[in-house]
């Protein structure tokens, strides 16, 4: 379970994309379409991670973060394939793509969700199934692409990977 109000628990910034997931509070913020707070705590002061559209990246530049490999080889993460829960903050009228990716150690991408456009002013909880029968490790990656709006911006928190895996 990763919350953010210390670190990235383990989670890492990708080095081939554009720009990175940035560790903020609500209360750091001054305009734009940031959550007006965490969804942990529910607090301005409470922390996630977050990626604007700015005039320093282009519309369709990316922002990836990838969890820590998580082992099929567990027998139970097998069986039920096991889920990561998560919460999401996206609006803007000019708001850019969150994708999901399941990411095997041998590189190979599967898209487990792909969000476009304005997705209301509130968290939103989502919860993917991470699928897959063979015995390959693997990792979740969160892709935030950059939208046309300058403020607007996409926020993650409490990331949280189910018992099994």
């Amino acid at each position: 379970h990763c919350n953010f109000e210390f670190d990235l628990c383990g989670w890492k910034q990708d080095e081939s994309d554009d720009f990175d997931w940035n560790l903020r509070t609500s209360s750091t913020t001054k305009m734009g379409t940031e959550p007006a707070t965490d969804h942990t705590l529910q607090e301005p002061s409470g922390h996630y991670i977050f990626i604007k559209s700015s005039f320093f990246q282009l519309p369709g530049q990316k922002a990836r973060i990838s969890s820590p490999v998580l082992s099929r080889r567990n027998k139970n993460c097998k069986v039920s394939g096991g889920v990561i829960l998560f919460y999401y903050h996206m609006y803007g009228a000019h708001i850019g793509s969150l994708i999901v990716y399941q990411r095997t150690m041998a590189k190979h991408e599967k898209i487990l969700l792909n969000l476009t456009g304005n997705q209301g002013n509130f968290w939103q909880r989502k919860a993917l199934i991470l699928a897959g029968d063979r015995d390959e490790d693997f990792q979740v990656v969160f892709e935030g692409i950059a939208g046309t709006g300058p403020k607007d911006g996409i926020a993650l928190d409490d990331l949280t990977f189910s018992r099994e895996c």
